[in-house]
């Protein structure tokens, strides 16, 4: 059975998200979305995957979907893509899976 994964990511980090699932072998199509209490602009990632591939998939979603925060020693934040520090790690996305099943387009 197919899957359609929805992952609403922030958009600073959708770009990332994509390239890594396109250079992967999936499929993935997004629509610029805002919401939420702030109204912050996102991202919405739409692809449809065969079921022993949705792991990999929320795989790649997570390793590439994430900043780190480093304190300075002025007090100031900073975030720095998660590979460049061992930093705690903030960010994220929020995904939905479901069936996709033959459905008749009326």
């Amino acid at each position: 059975m197919e899957k359609m994964i929805m992952a609403v990511i922030p958009r600073d980090e959708a770009e990332k998200v994509l390239d890594a699932l396109i250079n992967s072998g999936f499929s993935a199509t997004f629509a610029e979305t805002k919401g939420g209490m702030l109204r912050q602009s996102q991202y919405t990632i739409f692809s449809a995957v065969k079921s022993k591939d949705v792991d990999q998939v929320c795989d790649l979603i997570c390793n590439n979907c994430t900043v780190d925060v480093e304190i300075n020693d002025d007090g100031l934040a900073r975030q720095e893509l998660a590979e460049e520090s061992g930093s705690p790690k903030v960010g994220g996305a929020i995904v939905f899976i479901w069936d996709i099943r033959n459905t008749r387009i009326y």
